[in-house]
């Protein structure tokens, strides 16, 4: 909205007319309006008084401009090179698309006669003005404006100066462009949810691909002369040896990416081209997940709940790395965070601060090891402890004895399905009759990409794919769903987001004289049927079911598994 009082008059009376908010409510807006500056809507909006949706469809009626879903509408990216970025987001607008000699932009509040003339300008192209919800016209602008430009910007500054950089010190480093085009690498991985970032040298170019939602996707390929300049700034911040280049080395450090604190941690490794760095990004600005958004059914749901009641003992959450067995014990343990629990954990690395709980991180060079640790913590009257990961014979029989002297002990193991926890534990030197005595329960699981949202469309599953859902579910649904050729919201993948699927097994008193018969996997596993294990199969076709995934990712995610 303009900043003229009549506007802000017109605007908040129209609002108390719908009864969107009260008059004491506009007035303490206006209050706050005159004392901070800024717009009006977006006090309200920010106040959380008016939502922004709403405020965009009053105003669609009042200015008679037409209401633009973000959601549905793909942006073009001839109209997207026109208006930079930094533009974008100060005036929260996002070109839509060229339409003859008109640019068409999204903007939040149309009514900004300044910036729209100055965009004219810029552009020398007619404007023409539709509105769009603030928040959805922000999302857009992160999916949409990549660093993909800026960073081959920066790339060709640095790039003729190769031979001074790489004998430059830290110092002369940190001032080259270099630093430039990692923050754009780091704030692009950020934006599209990437978990890991890959710089991987090839013959003939400098490949950086990111995993989004667990699987890779090719971001930019940058002159094979940007290798060793980008792998020294990296390495300097992550306190690495940058003569060093033949072994393996691990490192981390910390950045703040639009106002998120992030946690990167380094390993590189050197292949015949060159080192691979692989960095991984740790956001400690996300919520936790409850139990119940992780995608637990409801008899899973109902199984974790009866183990968390247990005083003592041991539970196990098993799958393979990147399977999300951290989040899944942290939803855990801060389900038990209260005033009279003694929480205390040791994790490699600390993912998540929690409020009230004692978190220990190993430190290899200090002699903290999970074993250790987990020694230690014993001496600290611990009600509840954490083991990040048990990977060896040492930190197992540690574990199992915490358990057998009253400790609840939560901690994860590498695993493929719930029988195999059980025989992993074994092969870790676990005496069966231990293992029998204190193991209250097991959770294993797989990650799985949900659908967009906003593109998924009807398909026709094959033949092949058919199989396999019925031979899980009699049942077919009316309609089943694909990503199709997916959204800008999505990046064009056709899935946003994950969501697990789980095999939770309660250790029954048959499942122990089993154990303890030495009777095969198999047979275990069959018992577990009958006492009602759903196989993560089966609970990736329920979600097949319910339209969040396709047979083809549950396919992928836990092929060979029953």
């Amino acid at each position: 909205m303009t900043d003229n009082g009549n506007a802000r008059k017109t605007l908040g009376e129209l609002l108390v007319e719908e009864k969107l908010i009260t008059p004491q409510q506009l007035d303490e807006a206006v209050r706050l309006q005159q004392k901070q500056g800024g717009r009006l809507s977006e006090i309200l909006t920010g106040k959380n008084l008016v939502k922004p949706a709403d405020m965009a469809a009053i105003l669609s009626v009042k200015l008679n401009v037409p209401l633009i879903d973000l959601q549905r509408h793909k942006i073009q990216p001839e109209a997207l090179r026109l208006i930079p970025e930094d533009i974008a987001r100060k005036h929260v607008l996002i070109p839509l698309d060229v339409v003859g000699s008109s640019l068409v932009v999204v903007m939040a509040d149309p009514q900004d006669i300044q910036t729209i003339e100055d965009i004219k300008a810029q552009v020398k192209m007619n404007i023409e003005i539709t509105l769009g919800v603030s928040t959805d016209i922000l999302k857009a602008i992160d999916l949409n404006y990549r660093s993909v430009t800026e960073i081959e910007k920066q790339v060709k500054e640095f790039a003729p100066q190769t031979e001074e950089i790489e004998a430059a010190t830290p110092e002369i480093t940190a001032r080259t462009p270099i630093t430039q085009t990692l923050n754009l690498l780091l704030t692009q991985a950020v934006r599209d949810r990437a978990s890991d970032i890959h710089i991987e040298p090839q013959e003939d170019r400098l490949r950086v691909r990111f995993r989004i939602d667990g699987i890779l996707h090719d971001m930019v390929s940058l002159p094979r002369a940007a290798h060793t300049p980008l792998v020294s700034r990296i390495k300097v911040l992550a306190e690495m040896n940058i003569a060093e280049q033949r072994r393996p080395q691990d490192g981390q450090f910390s950045v703040n990416v639009a106002g998120k604190d992030i946690d990167i941690r380094v390993a590189s490794i050197s292949t015949i081209y060159g080192e691979k760095v692989t960095m991984r990004i740790l956001d400690k600005s996300l919520n936790l997940f409850t139990l119940p958004q992780l995608g637990l059914s409801a008899d899973s749901l109902h199984k974790m709940e009866m183990m968390m009641k247990s005083p003592y003992g041991l539970i196990l959450v098993g799958g393979p790395t990147g399977s999300g067995k951290t989040t899944t014990l942290y939803a855990l343990i801060n389900s038990m965070n209260r005033a009279e629990n003694n929480i205390m954990t040791v994790e490699d690395p600390v993912e998540y601060h929690f409020k009230d709980i004692n978190q220990t991180q190993v430190n290899f060079k200090a002699g903290i090891t999970f074993a250790n640790g987990l020694r230690s913590i014993m001496r600290h009257d611990p009600d509840v402890i954490f083991v990040g990961e048990i990977r060896d014979s040492e930190t197992s029989n540690i574990a199992i004895q915490s358990a057998l002297t009253g400790h609840l002990v939560l901690s994860s193991v590498h695993a493929n399905d719930a029988v195999g926890v059980l025989f992993r534990m074994i092969d870790l030197g676990v005496e069966k009759y231990l293992l029998a005595s204190t193991l209250v329960g097991i959770c294993t699981q797989r990650m799985i990409r949900r659908l967009c949202p906003h593109c998924l469309s009807p398909y026709q599953p094959s033949k092949e794919e058919l199989a396999l859902y019925d031979e899980e579910i009699k049942d077919r649904p009316r309609q089943f769903y694909t990503g199709g050729a997916g959204c800008h919201l999505c990046n064009n993948i056709g899935y946003q987001g994950r969501i697990g699927i789980f095999e939770t097994m309660i250790m029954s008193d048959e499942i122990r004289r089993m154990l303890l018969d030495n009777r095969s996997a198999l047979d275990i596993k069959a018992q577990a049927l009958k006492e009602g294990l759903i196989t993560m199969r089966h609970d990736g076709m329920l979600k097949v079911k319910q339209g969040i995934s396709t047979i083809s990712e549950i396919q992928r995610s836990i092929f060979a598994i029953g």
